[in-house]
């Protein structure tokens, strides 16, 4: 069976020279630019690429860009669907942890 992939490297939405990606407003447009709401319906996974020179995301820049994912899909659903390719020396693992329990907490204190 073949899996259906639709892949977003960040490169595409990086500001010229930067080594991050930061801020919620750049969250949320980067969400916008990239479609990543309606392309997870579309899709069985999602591959981002994170660009090799990149030195950090902030938890406040992803938790903007995957608000509305990690709502609908959960921890364990998000984590399934979406997949990391970072060939270069920063590792997203804490800074997604952070910005996926932000997320899931502002979600169950709202409800």
């Amino acid at each position: 069976m073949k899996t259906n992939i639709y892949k977003i490297d960040l490169q595409s939405y990086r500001t010229a020279g930067a080594k991050v990606f930061t801020t919620r407003p750049r969250g949320i447009e980067v969400r916008n630019n990239s479609r990543i709401d309606i392309v997870e319906t579309e899709y069985e996974k999602i591959e981002i690429t994170i660009p090799n020179d990149i030195a950090s995301i902030n938890p406040s820049f992803l938790e903007e860009f995957f608000e509305n994912v990690v709502t609908k899909l959960g921890e364990s659903g998000f984590y399934q669907k979406f997949s990391f390719v970072n060939e270069g020396r920063y590792k997203i693992a804490n800074d997604l942890n952070e910005a996926i329990e932000r997320i899931l907490r502002n979600e169950s204190a709202l409800a």
